[in-house]
Parts: structure tokens; sequence; C-alpha cells
């Protein structure tokens, strides 16, 4: 019997392209497919909250809407590139070449790749090793199918890769789509069988190939950045990370906070600015405060803005770290972008024993 299964269906707004999650809950090792170039930050901040380890970024096909984020995360975690090898000499920066019948391991689990071309001569479908689950890439959408008009795209072998590898797996093995633009979810093979205006009901191969035909679609807006951009598997222009803050070790929470450690702030004092945004009972109770602490509760932050010191990075401070995570986003609302949350606050402070004051 299977191990159950941890996953996550993420999102990003300006591709409207889904990015998923896969990890087996014992190993703690993950995967991660179709992951986008300006959501890297959020997804490595949810690896590691969850404890995952990711082993590998898989690329259902080269996109044409977007960047992959597999190159970032294979320099910040190590983890690996997958992407179909018949896209051949146009792509470079791949760890594995993929190929119909090969098998993606994480943990006890397993994802079995389906060569499914006519979106791109390269596109892939990721099935589960249950039958449970089919990430379908740009080949089938929730009641819709990917274009064939660009990429060597095919509405007649299309036809054949839903028809064949898709429409051929249980009726109830659930649709992931990489992109909807109506906020659908998720599908099933029935759904699709069934209710699909381009390929399902009693539609044939010429139904589907007149349809696709006829669309008249505009070329997608990032085409001219992706595709080159896709073809080194998301690789920057001059091979460097993006840096969140160059003032300090900042990281960013899943939920989009951005933190620093108590330890990196005690060492570095002169550097940065504290603001202590507890309530005035608590700046000098039990928990103490840091020496030279500038308070301004968190109630009257959106009064007293422009009383906080911007001459260096500012560090909001609180008992947990909950409330300075929302003085920093006040904040950066307010012009002040060299701003983090300290993380875990005072208690954490404490508990590493860092020196405090109740002056």
């Amino acid at each position: 019997m299977n191990t159950p299964l941890i996953f996550r269906q993420l999102f990003d707004a300006d591709s409207s392209t889904y990015t998923y999650l896969l990890a087996d809950p014992d190993t703690k090792e993950a995967v991660l497919i179709d992951p986008v170039f300006e959501q890297h930050l959020r997804d490595r901040a949810l690896l590691e909250e969850l404890d995952l380890t990711l082993l590998c970024t898989l690329d259902t096909h080269c996109h044409a809407d977007h960047v992959t984020g597999a190159w970032l995360m294979q320099q910040a975690v190590g983890s690996k590139i997958g992407i179909s090898g018949r896209y051949g000499d146009m792509l470079s920066g791949a760890d594995y070449l993929l190929d119909h019948g090969d098998v993606v391991k994480f943990g006890n689990r397993s994802l079995e790749v389906r060569a499914t071309p006519g979106h791109t001569d390269g596109c892939a479908t990721f099935v589960l090793d249950d039958h449970s689950m089919a990430f379908t890439g740009d080949c089938l959408l929730i009641r819709s199918a990917g274009r064939c008009d660009f990429q060597q795209g095919n509405a007649s072998t299309m036809y054949r890769s839903i028809t064949e590898q898709i429409f051929s797996l249980p009726d109830d093995c659930l649709i992931w789509p990489a992109h909807d633009y109506s906020g659908r979810t998720v599908s099933s093979v029935k759904e699709e069988k069934l209710y699909n205006p381009r390929i399902g009901g009693e539609a044939d191969e010429r139904d589907f190939v007149g349809y696709m035909d006829n669309l008249g679609l505009p070329h997608p807006k990032k085409i001219d950045i992706a595709i080159p951009a896709n073809c080194i598997c998301g690789r920057t222009e001059d091979g460097t990370m993006p840096v969140i803050a160059d003032w300090g070790p900042v990281r960013q929470t899943y939920s989009g906070i951005k933190e620093i450690d108590p330890q990196w702030v005690a060492e570095n004092l002169d550097q940065v600015n504290i603001l202590d945004v507890r309530g005035v009972e608590e700046f000098n109770d039990e928990l103490g405060h840091i020496q030279g602490a500038q308070l301004v509760p968190l109630h009257d932050l959106e009064q007293r803005t422009d009383e906080v010191s911007t001459d260096q990075p500012v560090v909001t401070v609180c008992k947990s770290g909950r409330r300075s995570g929302q003085a920093s986003v006040i904040l950066k609302k307010k012009g002040i972008t060299e701003v983090a949350s300290m993380r875990g606050g005072m208690l954490k402070w404490n508990q590493s024993d860092l020196p405090t004051t109740h002056d």
C-alpha cells in the first residue's frame, strides 16, 4: 500500500501558472513541478518550513509564458533539473533528460514520465505511482487543451497524446494542469472525457484539429524572454542568484515576511536600528529589551512612522516575531524597504542567551 503524500498546489498570478510540490512524508524527499522564477523565494520558504529535501525540479515542457525557477532552486538547495530530452540541442543545463517510461523517485513514491507532445515536441505528463494524479502541463487543461500553433506544435499529435496517454488513465485520476485562466484548480479524466469542449464527448481527431487550428490566439507576452531563458533551465544572464537584502542574511517566509536571525542581529547591533513594537508595559518585563532599541508600539506605528530611524536597516522586534512581522509590512508600505523582522522575537533572543537590558 502506498504511503501518504504531502501535496501543495501553488499559483503564480502573473502567468496563471500552477506549481506542484509533492513529497514523501516518511523520508521528507520532494519534487517540484513547473517552478516559476519569480516565485523562487516562496517555494524555497515552503520547503524549509515543511522540512523537505528537494531532490529535483521537473518541467512539463519548455514554457513560453514564464521563466522556470529550476536553475535558481538548483543553486539554492542542490536539486537536480529534469525536463524532456526530446528538445535535443536547443536545451542545456538539465541533469535529467527524461523520456517516455522513465521513473522519477522521491522517497517511497514516484512519478512515471509519459511523453505527451503536441503543444511542443518535448511535452511530458507526470503520473503518480498509484495513477491517482496526473500533472499534464499544457497538454490537457481543465475543459481545454494547450495551443498547437508554435514551437513545433501539432494538433493531431496532441490528440493522440491526450487520448492514448492521459485518457487511458483511470476515470478517477485527478488532472492537475500547468495553467488555468478562470480560477479552476483540478479536474479528472472522467470529467474531461465527458465535458472538454475540444476533445471530450464524441469528438474525433478531425473535430479536435479543426477546433485547435482556428483558435486565433495572440502569442504569449513573455515568449521572447521565456523560451531563450528556459532553454538554459532558467539560468540568469550573469549566473548570479538574486539577493533578498544586501545588508544582511535576510530570509523570506512562505507568508512573505522578511526575517533575520537574532544571533546575526546581536553581532551587528551597530549596523542596524532596532524597533521594538511591543506595548510599553512589555518593554521592561521579564524578557527585557535590546540595548538601544527604539520603542514604538505596533498600534501606534502607522501614525508614528516618521519617528522611525532609517539611517540604517530596521530590524523590528516583538515577543514572538508575529507583531514584528506585521510591523515590517507596515514599514514597507510606508516606503521603508530595508527592514526585516527578528525571527522568534525576544523569546528566541533570550533562549539564545543574548544580552538584554531593563533600563
